[in-house]
């Protein structure tokens, strides 16, 4: 990036995901904004930008992981404390989207509250929104200004083609993701199941059988946007094992990895699993650092950024071969 837009282009981070912003920051060859978050006695937040950010194009970096309210709070306060500083425009980079998973009623007196984050969002002043995989595409629909959804499927299927597996069959943990399992199955070549899931509690899940293909002695790759408490996964896991796969690849953007997460994946048998950058892992995953391999999504991101701050087609990043294209 030239030195000119890099005196334009501003990267700043909240405490949510440092290493990813400063990763990102890396690839567009710019240094990290120089702000922080403190914290009153009284448990408020306070944040300071400490560069001149006027007229510049700004991008903060926050996932709103655990504690979710709490980095959803900073991410508003970096928003309103960049536009009162007169920055031409703020985008909202969000790899992790919380509460995406609350998009609609689910029974009577409960909220939207997808929507009302968005809201949220408006209001605090972002004028864009940067986000990857989120739970459910029609979020993009509650919010008022541009929103990019970026799929982690370039990074995924990189780590996929590594593997050079065999007889191997794509498989959907259960009904709703079969769109995203199907992306993968296109883009890399393979047959496509599905899993009959059905859920009993918010941390209860019941797999029933396969539907739409047979998985005997095949190498499954199992795509998923998010691992919260394992239930899910683990169900598949089980059931297929039953119907004697061979090998269990698994892949998921999000590793939330909420409990008891841990304590179910280190008893389950699958091969490997793939999981992204866009939440911290830290040593939450250490039960299974033998079997977790982690991907970065900070050149996904950069080249994003790149292309917003570029007035370019972010579209145009993905191409039909599952990489990403460096933008001029």
């Amino acid at each position: 990036m030239a030195k000119a837009d890099a005196d334009k282009l501003k990267l700043f981070t909240g405490r949510a995901n440092k290493l990813l912003a400063q990763r990102i920051c890396d690839y567009l060859d710019i240094p990290l904004g120089r702000g922080c978050t403190e914290l009153f006695p009284d448990g408020e937040l306070i944040v300071k930008v400490e560069e001149d950010v006027r007229g510049r194009d700004c991008f903060v970096v926050q996932p709103t992981s655990h504690p979710v309210n709490a980095h959803l709070m900073e991410l508003f306060i970096w928003i309103d404390c960049l536009k009162r500083a007169s920055a031409a425009r703020v985008t909202a980079v969000i790899p992790y989207f919380g509460y995406a998973r609350q998009d609609q009623k689910h029974a009577g007196r409960t909220p939207v509250t997808a929507k009302l984050v968005a809201n949220l969002l408006e209001r605090a002043g972002a004028d864009r929104v940067v986000a990857v995989d989120l739970h459910a595409g029609q979020v993009q629909g509650f919010f008022d200004i541009p929103v990019d959804h970026l799929s982690a499927a370039p990074v995924t299927t990189k780590w996929i083609r590594t593997l050079k597996l065999s007889d191997r069959i794509f498989v959907s943990p259960d009904v709703g993701n079969v769109k995203r399992a199907q992306v993968y199955a296109e883009m890399l070549g393979g047959q496509l199941c599905f899993i009959d899931k059905r859920r009993r509690s918010g941390t209860t899940i019941e797999a029933k059988h396969v539907v739409g293909g047979d998985v005997a002695g095949k190498n499954v790759l199992m795509v998923d946007d998010m691992i919260t408490t394992g239930g899910t996964i683990i169900g598949a896991c089980n059931i297929l094992h039953e119907l004697g796969v061979h090998e269990i690849y698994i892949a998921a953007t999000h590793a939330v990895f909420a409990p008891p997460a841990m304590e179910r994946l280190s008893k389950c048998e699958f091969t490997k699993l793939a999981v992204t950058d866009t939440i911290p892992i830290g040593n939450r995953a250490d039960a299974i650092k033998d079997r977790l391999v982690v991907l970065s999504v900070s050149e996904l991101l950069g080249e994003a950024i790149h292309r917003i701050h570029n007035n370019a087609s972010v579209s145009a990043l993905f191409n039909d071969n599952g990489g990403v294209q460096r933008g001029g």
